[in-house]
């Protein structure tokens, strides 16, 4: 049966544009559709009107060109499979549930905002943030964008626009909340103790403690530091080589010298040499048994990565830099740097101020 469906859109002007789409579905499948875009609502209506009557009546319906409808499930593995595609875990993931999801199954140029709406509404039910809905449609939003242009499939980017729009005015979507949690120094001292203990009899031998105080010193993701090699090792200038660190404009080839300070060294040049590469075990293991250690000590709302807060943190307190510290993180941006990584204890800041008063009681 055939049917026909209205979408207002905007230039960049901002004056109206109305795109008709006409399609035919038999058996839950889309045999053919087309669309044409008008000035005025009026004419698109009695455009798509007359091409409805026209298709049922047999007419109009070019036969060599029936178009054949493609999920968005499908479009999602067209993209992840391509060659220009660079899919890394995260985007991998947050792909994964759309296609999991009720919104797999829409087609992809048929799909309605109201259909992303949903979505995002039973992300949120299911406990996620805003931030992290968020995060899972800026990865639908690569999909649809580039769809077009590398398979030659349309996509409704515009209701995807739309519900964009309407879920960040709700609350459903949101910015991130800056986190401030550091391990403090009981913490560090039970966390280590009891990694100490797991090591001893881990089947795979990893060093769960030096990986935990390197990660520390280094302020490098745990990922980073189960790829670093020994062939990147400087030795003359007690640094390290370290490839592919995380960069939002570039996903390949961000290598970065990074300095080895404050026994980061020692732990380093500690490991046994039976591998190309210095600590040899996969990263979900390495976070897994933090996980299972903050778990049985209690320890609550503390991730790895607040590890590379409090390395970061750790030099601004020694008197570092924001531009030094960023030589040690691989920050570009370094107003995110200070933002969201200082964070000095008031204690410190009462330290740090007894220690300038007796230094100028000493210069006096």
């Amino acid at each position: 049966m055939a049917f026909y469906n209205i979408e207002k859109r905007l230039n960049s002007d901002g004056t109206p544009r109305f795109r008709c789409v006409v399609a035919i579905k038999e058996k839950g499948k889309y045999t053919h559709r087309e669309s044409k875009t008008f000035s005025r609502a009026s004419i698109a209506k009695a455009w798509g009107a007359r091409r409805v009557l026209e298709l049922e009546a047999g007419m109009g319906q070019p036969k060599e060109q029936k178009a054949i409808a493609v999920s968005l499930c499908e479009l999602i593995e067209k993209y992840l499979n391509h060659q220009s595609t660079k899919a890394g875990r995260s985007l991998r993931a947050n792909l994964g549930l759309a296609q999991r999801a009720e919104l797999g199954s829409c087609d992809a140029l048929m799909v309605t905002a109201r259909d992303f709406i949903d979505f995002g509404r039973a992300r949120i039910a299911q406990g996620r943030a805003p931030a992290t809905v968020a995060n899972n449609m800026a990865s639908l939003s690569a999909v649809l964008n580039n769809a077009n242009t590398l398979f030659g499939i349309p996509a409704n980017i515009s209701a995807f626009n739309d519900a964009r729009q309407y879920m960040q005015r709700n609350g459903i979507i949101g910015d991130s909340s800056k986190r401030n949690r550091r391990p403090t120094t009981e913490e560090i001292d039970q966390i280590l103790a009891e990694l100490k203990i797991k090591e001893a009899r881990a089947y795979s031998g990893a060093p769960f403690s030096d990986i935990f105080m390197f990660s520390i010193l280094t302020c490098m993701r745990v990922g980073e530091v189960c790829r670093i090699r020994w062939s990147d090792v400087d030795d003359a200038t007690k640094s390290v080589l370290v490839r592919d660190r995380k960069d939002p404009r570039k996903k390949v080839g961000n290598h970065m010298v990074v300095p080895l300070m404050g026994g980061a060294w020692e732990i380093l040049k500690a490991q046994p040499e039976k591998s190309e590469l210095i600590f040899p075990y996969r990263s979900q293991n390495i976070s897994l048994a933090f996980f299972r250690v903050k778990k049985e000590l209690g320890i609550e709302d503390l991730r790895y990565h607040d590890l590379r807060r409090e390395g970061a943190s750790r030099l601004f307190e020694m008197g570092f830099s924001v531009e030094e510290v960023a030589q040690v993180t691989g920050h570009k941006n370094l107003q995110t740097l200070w933002t969201v990584y200082r964070e000095i204890y008031p204690q410190t800041l009462h330290d740090r101020f007894e220690e300038l008063q007796n230094r100028n009681k000493k210069d006096a």
